[in-house]
């Protein structure tokens, strides 16, 4: 027995200094393993590496595409092509990595968001996160490092990204299945379901405009899913009013809402009024104006990023038009896409909003922006 506790005790001790070495090795690394770190930092980081690639990249192409400037749509698909890298490399500035990690990760999140799918933003923030701390772990401990830190960083990314990327991206078109089987049902369930879920997704680090575009979701459907994107993105940008001013409005706005994701991870309870609102958003869409995107399936994706969702449901009227399918472009069609893509999330997330706050489930300063 005696013999037993010595051996116990003499493993706890080994136990307790490679925790203590551990400890030690990750604070001098600046290695920090939190909920705050990669939740907040590193979640909010990527939605701002996502706005600057591919959400102002769909943007200029919209733009470049309805008025006809070739040389815009030139640029926004080079933006939109760096949205990978993009990620990664602000996923990196977040975790403070040093130069040669901070810059190899453009090359992870090539592969991440490539071989990701419609998970690609997901499957970024997974695998960047780990080769960036695996970077940081290995970065000037050798004589070598210029050699030694890109390629363990960069190796790391791209296996895993192999790995992991393919399947997180399945799981990530499983929602879009589920949105698929949504369509099957009556208007107003349909509307409830699609709306909720796709504005969901695109406030999530998913791409609801790749789901959109991967399942064709246009139609009806895809009249729901731009509900569902507008009151998220109309809903906090209005409903954060208070703290971010007109710049946030505008970034929520016309950019997206997945800049509150790190505040919602802080406090999920700010995530209630738009959600609430685009099930309230979806079946007027679908029941009383019968909304449909009859434009490119990934503007039913977008919501007001750029005002992509409207101009496709826009050009979709045109297009119905020119075919014959549509007599013509109707006040009530105007009015429906008013009122269900940006005064009705405005309203309703305003009061609700209001709500919550005196009820002190949303405090002050939870929907600043960093």
């Amino acid at each position: 027995m005696g013999t037993m506790k010595q051996i116990w005790a003499k493993v706890r001790r080994l136990w307790q200094r490679i925790a203590r070495t551990v400890t030690a090795f990750c604070k001098r690394k600046d290695i920090e393993v939190s909920i705050r770190r990669y939740g907040i930092d590193a979640l909010g980081a990527m939605a701002q590496g996502l706005f600057c690639s591919l959400l102002i990249g769909t943007i200029i192409d919209t733009v470049g595409t309805q008025a006809g400037i070739p040389f815009l749509s030139t640029i926004g698909g080079y933006a939109k092509d760096m949205s990978g890298p993009a990620m990664a490399a602000a996923i990196g500035y977040a975790l403070h990595c040093p130069p040669l990690v901070l810059f190899s990760l453009i090359a992870v999140g090539s592969a991440a968001n490539g071989l990701g799918g419609a998970g690609g933003p997901l499957a970024v923030l997974v695998i960047a996160i780990l080769a960036a701390e695996t970077g940081k772990a290995v970065s000037k401990e050798t004589k070598v490092d210029i050699l030694v830190t890109p390629l363990v960083t960069i190796a790391v990314g791209v296996a895993l990204s192999a790995w992991w990327a393919p399947a997180i991206g399945t799981a990530a078109s499983s929602l879009g299945q589920v949105i698929m089987w949504a369509t099957e049902l009556q208007p107003f369930l349909m509307g409830i379901v699609v709306s909720v879920l796709v504005g969901v997704a695109l406030t999530l680090p998913i791409s609801s405009a790749a789901i959109c575009a991967a399942l064709s979701l246009t139609g009806l459907a895809g009249g729901a899913a731009v509900a569902g994107c507008c009151a998220q993105m109309v809903g906090f940008a209005v409903m954060s009013f208070r703290e971010n001013r007109w710049g946030g409005l505008v970034s929520q706005g016309l950019g997206t809402s997945m800049l509150q994701m790190g505040n919602i991870v802080r406090n999920p309870r700010i995530w209630i009024p738009p959600t609430v609102a685009s099930a309230i958003t979806g079946p007027i869409a679908t029941c009383l104006f019968r909304l449909e995107m009859n434009g490119p399936p990934v503007s039913s994706g977008m919501g007001t990023c750029g005002l992509v969702g409207q101009i496709g449901v826009y050009s979709g009227w045109v297009a119905d038009v020119a075919s014959g399918a549509k007599a013509a472009i109707t006040t009530l069609d105007w009015t429906g896409l008013v009122l269900v893509c940006f005064v009705l999330p405005a309203i309703l997330c305003w009061l609700m909003g209001g709500l919550l706050r005196r009820w002190g489930w949303i405090k002050e300063n939870d929907l600043k922006l960093s």
